[in-house]
């Protein structure tokens, strides 16, 4: 298949929607026309396990009268479903509760970029063919499967989209792109019974010339699943913890997420009053940059069409400003920061994009023989966040350190502690991994308390 897509007219269909909403009687309206196709493939004991392809055409409409708003879409695209739509949604808005907050930017605010052409989102060659995603995840099982105490892989795995998106506004904006995205992943699995450990090793870009080779990721999950075999708790007591760069990035979303407009416009977030106060160590910057070429999250424009651009969120270990859309920036009486990120069946809410946080000078080696006797957290699951307090508890996995060494894996331990107080001890390593749409090292917390044996 070719690696565009056909000329179906996305922007003709969110043009339509727009237009039929005005004459039913919306103020404003904005509409998103999607395009997309995936192939998904799964293997499993040298054979093919599972296979699925979707492609189809969705689209959406917000509509907005006397300050109220409401979102519906269709996977049907005829004028009947059009028409139905608009109808729908203006009948949906009038229901709904007066915000004085909602509205679409002004003419002047709009990006003039409409494309992502100097981003380079979309692979240009050729969409893979199944065979060829098959023969990457068998390649990819076959190298975690020849490490011989590999018991089985529980599912190796290649897979491709490509989403093409056109965003229209009746405040006159039009613009759109493409994105695709290529990517393969290994679960292992070593030992039986209670006995039994797995882990995972995956990667993700958007053209298939930037992933590594399908060999080194399956390794990479034989390697890490050999690695946890014979896992124990670990003492319970007040700890230092090295957060491993693969799960290092949870620490700054809780960041992000307590700086995004929303919680603070509602007065639910733990960092609320810490504007122009210092959230991380001194000299620590955390930025997003949505423009690097090839990313995943990089987009020219965002949600509501005003222009993205480069800003700082944290600076010498000091809170610059809130993560905001035109409502929330609305409601808290700032500039929109050109965060906004809908669906088709929501309206904009802020988000960020390729976030990176600076490095440290240590690599981890150092940092682990720093912490003398600690935890090292390599994987989590569940987690109990007081949003408001900042109060920190989640399940960990990982290696218990000992005179500045690995000593043994661990698993089945909680690790606790404020959010707050946790972040103004943060030692960066100098580990980042690229590609990611949060780019951060390993972290070491100082004083935090494992539950463990």
């Amino acid at each position: 298949m070719n690696g565009k897509f056909a000329s179906t007219d996305l922007k003709g269909l969110a043009e339509a929607l727009v237009e039929t909403a005005q004459r039913n009687g919306a103020d404003q309206a904005d509409a998103l026309a999607v395009q997309g196709r995936s192939v998904s493939i799964d293997t499993r004991a040298g054979a093919l396990e599972q296979a699925e392809r979707a492609e189809g055409i969705e689209i959406g409409l917000r509509v907005l009268i006397g300050g109220r708003q409401a979102c519906v879409s269709a996977s049907d695209h005829s004028k009947a479903s059009i028409a139905e739509m608009a109808q729908r949604a203006i009948a949906m808005a009038r229901e709904a509760p007066v915000d004085d907050t909602l509205g679409l930017a002004e003419p002047e605010q709009l990006a003039e970029r409409r494309d992502a052409d100097e981003l380079d989102l979309s692979d240009p060659q050729p969409d893979p063919a199944p065979e060829i995603l098959q023969e990457l995840a068998l390649r990819a099982e076959a190298a975690a499967l020849s490490h011989a105490a590999i018991s089985q892989v529980e599912a190796a795995s290649a897979a491709f989209s490509r989403r093409n998106m056109w965003l229209v506004a009746s405040n006159g904006f039009s613009g759109g792109y493409e994105r695709s995205t290529h990517v393969i992943s290994t679960v292992a699995i070593t030992g039986e019974g209670l006995g039994m450990e797995r882990d995972y090793a995956a990667e993700s870009r958007s053209h298939a010339a930037d992933l590594p080779e399908p060999e080194d990721i399956g390794t990479l999950a034989a390697e890490r699943t050999l690695a946890r075999a014979g896992s124990r708790k670990p003492p319970t007591g007040a700890f230092p913890i090295l957060y491993d760069r693969r799960v290092s990035a949870s620490l700054i979303s809780h960041l992000l997420s307590a700086v995004n407009g929303g919680a603070i416009a509602r007065g639910a977030s733990w960092l609320r009053n810490a504007l122009d106060e210092p959230v991380l160590p001194e000299g620590m910057d955390l930025f997003e940059d949505p423009h690097r070429p090839r990313y995943p999250s990089s987009r020219p424009f965002d949600a509501e069409g005003l222009a993205t651009r480069k800003r700082s969120i944290v600076s010498k270990g000091v809170l610059q400003g809130w993560t905001l859309d035109l409502a929330t920036g609305r409601k808290l009486g700032m500039d929109s920061t050109a965060s906004a990120a809908r669906g088709l069946t929501s309206p904009p809410s802020p988000v960020n994009a390729n976030v990176i946080l600076t490095q440290g000078s240590r690599t981890q080696e150092q940092m682990i023989a720093d912490m003398g006797r600690g935890l090292i957290v390599t994987s989590m699951l569940g987690a109990s966040i007081n949003g408001t307090t900042g109060d920190y508890s989640r399940g960990a996995a990982g290696f218990w350190v000992e005179n500045g060494r690995i000593a043994y894996p661990v698993n089945e331990c909680t690790i606790a502690g404020n959010l707050r107080e946790m972040l103004m001890t943060l030692i960066a390593g100098n580990d980042a991994l690229p590609w990611r749409g949060l780019e951060v090292p390993g972290l070491l917390v100082e004083g935090m308390t494992v539950a463990g044996a």
